[in-house]
């Protein structure tokens, strides 16, 4: 553990709080792992993870997002991200065989535009060791050059991407994706394209709150409660829960002097998630920790307790839906009754 993870754990342990329903099972929809300092300035190893996974919550499964980690360093450059699932298999046949939540499933990263996306669909599935499910390809863009992602400018808009998105499904295999709130409406034409397709969209879809949205997010949530009521009219797509301890997201917990509780946490996003889980269904709605990045802002302990703080009027078959089943549809992983 590095200065800033020691500190930052630091930060952490002013609050502590026990599991709130802690025999409900949890597939964890979104984490990451790296050996460096990724995303957040110290590594996320599995040892990490399952120091989380294992800290109250009945974590069962856990899904792996791609996040750049451990790439190939020599070969064709187009296979170079499988280096990144190979890597994560062997985490995951670590997590099967030890005590601690399993990472039953994984999400690589391909061009979509690129017209050898088979050949590298092909080596992630070998790489896998059964794990792989699919395809995350971020389409996140805006004007504040800060918040624009390496993906190509009007990507949604080519009929390559169109095309590779299709082959996903053709395949059998999840397409994760994220953009922000005023791109929802591009997306919700990709979905109604690529009706065939398993989609998963990723956290909340963006309702961003720094450089030029900072300061309007009762001006953002406005213009994001319609699109996602629109989105939410696709069947083949799923929304994930989540990214509410992101600092993106404008709600500062990483520079308060003591992190939220779970009910602060939940306070600001109680009505929002409800809208959605109320637009989509629970069935359609996974619930994610999207771990180390929203450890920014909240241990994992504190982050599930305000989920289940905002599902606490769901039917246990909804939550069951919520914290596990759907996301386990979603990813072809084993269902909990």
């Amino acid at each position: 553990m590095n200065d800033a993870a020691k500190a930052h754990a630091a930060w952490l342990a002013q609050v502590r709080e026990e599991a709130i329903e802690p025999e409900l099972p949890i597939c964890d929809a979104h984490h990451h792992l790296w050996l460096d300092e990724g995303h957040t300035g110290w590594p996320y190893t599995l040892e990490d993870l399952h120091a989380d996974t294992g800290s109250g919550h009945n974590v069962v499964h856990t899904v792996f997002l791609e996040c750049g980690a451990e790439y190939r360093t020599d070969g064709a450059a187009h296979l170079r991200p499988v280096g990144e699932t190979e890597f994560v298999a062997a985490a995951a046949q670590a997590s099967a065989t030890s005590p601690g939540a399993e990472i039953a499933a994984i999400m690589g990263s391909a061009d979509l535009i690129d017209d050898r996306l088979d050949e590298v669909l092909d080596a992630h599935e070998a790489a896998g060791q059964g794990r792989f499910r699919g395809v995350r390809y971020i389409v996140a863009q805006d004007d504040y050059k800060p918040l624009s992602m390496s993906t190509r400018p009007g990507v949604m808009g080519d009929d390559r991407y169109l095309r590779g998105v299709r082959r996903l499904g053709e395949r059998g295999l999840t397409y994760d994706a994220m953009c922000y709130f005023h791109q929802v409406p591009e997306f919700t034409a990709v979905a109604r394209a690529c009706p065939d397709v398993t989609i998963v969209a990723n956290h909340l879809m963006g309702p961003v709150g720094v450089g030029p949205y900072k300061g309007r997010r009762s001006e953002v949530l406005a213009q994001w409660r319609p699109h996602m009521a629109e989105l939410a009219t696709c069947p083949n797509v799923f929304l994930k829960l989540g990214g509410i301890g992101m600092p993106m997201y404008g709600l500062r917990w990483d520079r308060q002097e003591v992190p939220p509780t779970s009910a602060e946490l939940a306070a600001p996003w109680q009505d929002e998630i409800r809208f959605c889980i109320d637009r989509f269904g629970p069935d359609r709605c996974l619930f994610e920790s999207n771990f180390p990045v929203d450890k920014r802002g909240c241990s994992y302990v504190v982050l599930w307790n305000a989920f289940k703080r905002i599902a606490a009027t769901s039917s246990p078959e909804e939550k069951r839906d919520l914290f596990h089943n759907s996301a386990a549809r979603a990813y072809r992983v084993p269902l909990v009754s």
